[in-house]
């Protein structure tokens, strides 16, 4: 799934320059009586910055070079135009995934560009779909374990790493760390917390068969549509 992504790598400079013109494309855009939404995607397409520290806080768009987590910029710029974004479609879209248009995968795709969408792509099946596929592993393991009258939680998590990728979390997190040079840390920061599980995805490509792939994949993606599903109807609360 790697694949080049030079709007997200340029020059300090040059990268500035793109970002301001995004955020000039968005405000001018709604002024004319552009959907916020719509010019919202429009800047993305135009913002060339793979992370920036603002108001305090680090935002980190690109993953691992490969993998753009778009919501998070579109929290960012949602920033510049707080106040034409109606606050109900703000947090559907941001808390509950819930976009205020509906868009096919090709006009999302025209909009935020072709480049970005495949970086979004690498997102969705190395981040958020790896994330699902620990989700349900832990929930199976819970229920297998409710059907046998054990209550036991406080070593979950790790029989589930054991059981997709061999090793229980710490190792692997160590061995992530070690990998990318970063310094062992009792917590984990959000921003490393998703570069880890992007790693957890190429590790599980490279060790495991394509017939477990093919499984992993499909729990990981049935866990999203039911997940999906209670975000839809809590965002209609």
């Amino acid at each position: 799934m790697k694949m080049p992504t030079r709007e997200l790598k340029e020059s300090p400079q040059t990268a500035a320059e793109g970002d301001a013109r995004a955020i000039e494309h968005l405000k001018q855009a709604i002024a004319r009586g552009r959907h916020w939404y719509l010019a919202l995607l429009e800047a993305i397409k135009l913002w060339k910055s793979p992370q920036e520290d603002y108001k305090g806080r680090h935002y980190r768009y690109l993953i691992a070079g490969e993998a753009f987590d778009w919501l998070l910029l579109a929290e960012r710029l949602i920033e510049e135009i707080d106040q034409s974004v109606p606050e109900k479609e703000k947090i559907n879209l941001l808390f509950f995934d819930q976009p205020p248009l509906e868009l096919s995968r090709e006009e999302f795709k025209a909009l935020i560009g072709p480049a970005k969408y495949k970086a979004y792509l690498n997102y969705l099946y190395g981040v958020l779909a790896e994330e699902a596929l620990i989700a349900a592993v832990v929930d199976e393991i819970r229920k297998e374990r409710r059907v046998l009258g054990i209550n036991k939680e406080d070593d979950i998590v790790d029989k589930a790493y054991r059981r997709i990728y061999g090793e229980a979390q710490q190792p692997l997190l160590d061995s992530f760390r070690k990998e990318k040079k970063y310094p062992r840390r009792k917590s984990i920061t959000l921003s490393e917390s998703k570069e880890f599980t992007y790693w957890l995805f190429q590790y599980r490509i490279k060790k495991s068969e394509r017939s477990r792939l093919a499984s992993d994949i499909k729990k990981a993606l049935a866990k999203i549509q039911r997940d999906s599903a209670a975000k839809r109807k809590a965002s209609r609360l």
